[in-house]
């Protein structure tokens, strides 16, 4: 542990400015010649220093690496060589090539753990955000050193260093679990080992920071950065991808329903009271500031194809991203990216698109669900993909779906003389193949060797969308499907509507609202669809619910696809049988996966602070 704590204990006068964008002063000797005043006094130089919280490089044997607040989004964590995403950690989505991301969920990760800990090549998690969290205590500490500043500058700064140190000490949490919370510089006389905190009191610690940020934000008239609609600027002004105030309350809110989880619950039904009236608070904020649902018609913009949406209530632009990039390895399969052995691809499960319900609101999750919906004449087995929700159509890349450039998918094959022949997008020469049967559409932009678009990408940090399932979850808990918080508006079925409408889906069906425990399953449901594939909510939401041992030891499924006759049995054409996937990608539940582990050596050192499990 020695080793983290040892990324907050480097002396002041050791942090240095110079002007390269790539140079990463901290860790550069003092011949510059500036002292800490001139660090902590000037504004250019205060902006530059804790700038690097954004976009900020350490030097590794020569290249200069990202080591700043990106290595905690999931957009940037799917962006990197080894070419698997958090999903994939689950039950929603298989990768194409058998990496890392089969190692992990086979129950092995100490051997590679270093790729989230410290390495620069890679996302060195845990050591960038300890990192920030020292910059952000030095500039709170310093910041009264500023001169000939005006005061919506300073609290604006303020305001940041409290979100950005709630923010990346939330992000620990959610990976490693409980820490000591770090609020002023440690020194190197001070004692290093600090012992953890409860889950519970460090995630009331991460709400009470993003509290003080919201207070210094509106301070600073900084509730949101760029216009409201309908006037100039609007989602575009040049510093937005900096937190705001109503971001600042987002946060909040959203910490508060990780406190009131099972996972983390101390105080039972007023932690989810606690939460619901922090939710609903946040989104009353939001929609005084202008920040809206979008129409389905739109609904792509939160994450794809524009800079920044206004449901996104902040957001990391990730710029363009061509076909064939290699950020883009994790997430798109070799077929789309021309590459036959690159690329791996996200290949969602049969278990994910269960899912997604019928057009007319029934779920789809168990085989008696399917039977139910059969019987009523909205679902048929070998036509599985007709009358879904909307949702499916722009999330999945399913067998017939259609393709810009391919016509529709083709991800069958036929029998020919007793060999298989596969079609096009089942091509076996081709490493990341599907072994799905399905591809992961939400966050692909449409783009391919035939079809060289170049989509911009953004990644939805928190959304309005997001709130709105985190209200209905928390109200549920603690009022029941048709109570609200005290104020609110709306109820705990009225919230999950809300996102069920926008999606062109009926409300909840009454079967499912008669109790909280009944509705539980629909909202996890609603969330799980509407949040697939971004943001790593589902890694982190099947933990916090516990419901992961159930999920993670169950069989996850593809289906195969055989080109036949039409007739009357297989209506479409196509023979489409549910199989397991094969044994070594299949799963391996272990307690000590709730939390991800640190290195050994980090182990060996550590006394008060109770290291996690090794898997």
């Amino acid at each position: 542990m020695k080793k983290i704590f040892a990324l907050l204990f480097a002396p002041l006068l050791l942090m240095v400015l110079t002007f390269s964008c790539k140079n990463d002063y901290l860790d550069k000797a003092p011949e510059s010649g500036l002292t800490t005043a001139d660090v902590f006094s000037k504004y250019d130089n205060f902006k530059r220093y804790f700038d690097d919280i954004y976009e900020g490089n350490r030097n590794d044997a020569g290249t200069w690496r990202g080591y700043n607040i990106k290595n905690a989004f999931s957009l940037y964590f799917d962006f990197w060589d080894q070419k698997y995403t958090m999903e994939s950690l689950t039950d929603m989505s298989d990768m194409g090539r058998s990496m890392d991301a089969q190692v992990i969920k086979a129950g092995q990760i100490s051997a590679i753990i270093n790729k989230m800990t410290y390495d620069q090549a890679r996302r060195p998690i845990l050591g960038s955000m300890f990192y920030i969290i020292r910059k952000c205590n030095l500039s709170l500490q310093n910041i009264k050193m500023l001169k000939d500043v005006n005061e919506t500058d300073i609290n604006d700064f303020k305001g940041q260093a409290y979100f950005i140190r709630g923010f990346a000490h939330f992000e620990l949490f959610r990976l490693w679990g409980a820490m000591p919370y770090l609020t002023k510089v440690i020194g190197p006389d001070d004692e290093w080992d600090i012992p953890r905190l409860s889950k519970h009191e460090t995630l009331i610690r991460i709400a009470a920071d993003m509290d003080t940020a919201a207070m210094y934000f509106e301070k600073a008239d900084l509730m949101r950065r760029d216009p409201g609609p309908g006037v100039a600027g609007h989602l575009n002004n040049p510093e937005q991808k900096r937190p705001t105030g109503v971001a600042a309350k987002a946060m909040k809110a959203r910490a508060l329903l990780y406190a009131a989880s099972p996972l983390n619950n101390e105080l039972g039904a007023k932690d989810w009271e606690e939460a619901a009236k922090a939710n609903w608070e946040a989104i009353k904020l939001a929609e005084q500031y202008g920040y809206t649902l979008l129409p389905l018609a739109d609904y792509k913009k939160n994450y794809i194809g524009t800079t920044y949406s206004n449901e996104q209530l902040w957001g990391w632009y990730a710029g363009t991203k061509a076909y064939n990039a290699g950020d883009l390895q994790g997430q798109v399969n070799g077929i789309f990216g021309g590459s036959k052995t690159g690329f791996s691809g996200e290949c969602p499960t049969q278990n994910m698109v269960d899912k997604f319900e019928t057009k007319w609101g029934e779920p789809l999750n168990t085989e008696a669900d399917r039977a139910a919906a059969a019987a009523a004449g909205h679902y048929k087995e070998q036509d599985p993909y007709a009358n879904r929700d909307p949702r499916f159509y722009i999330d999945i890349i399913y067998n017939t779906a259609p393709v810009p450039g391919y016509g529709t998918a083709k991800i069958y094959y036929e029998t020919n003389n007793g060999a298989a022949v596969y079609a096009e997008m089942l091509d076996q020469s081709y490493a990341g193949v599907t072994r799905t049967g399905y591809y992961e559409r939400k966050t692909w932009g449409e783009q391919s060797v035939k079809n060289k678009t170049t989509p911009q990408y953004t990644d939805p940090l928190i959304r309005l969308g997001e709130l709105y399932l985190n209200y209905a979850e928390a109200a549920n808990e603690a009022y029941g499907p048709n109570g609200a918080a005290p104020g609110s508006a709306l109820t705990a079925m009225q919230a999950l509507n809300k996102i069920r409408n926008r999606a062109g889906m009926p409300d909840v069906l009454a079967a499912f609202a008669s109790s909280k425990d009944k509705l539980r399953d629909r909202i996890k449901n609603e969330r799980t669809i509407e949040l697939c594939f971004e943001g790593g909510h589902y890694y982190h939401d099947i933990r916090r619910w516990k419901d992961v041992p159930r999920i993670m030891s169950g069989t996850l499924y593809k289906v195969e696809i055989e080109k036949v006759p039409t007739s009357a049995t297989y209506p479409t054409g196509y023979k489409y049988t549910r199989m397991p996937l094969p044994a070594d990608r299949q799963v391996r539940w272990k307690e000590a996966m709730y939390y991800l582990p640190f290195n050994t050596d980090d182990m060996y050192k550590m006394k008060k602070f109770v290291p996690n499990e090794v898997w």
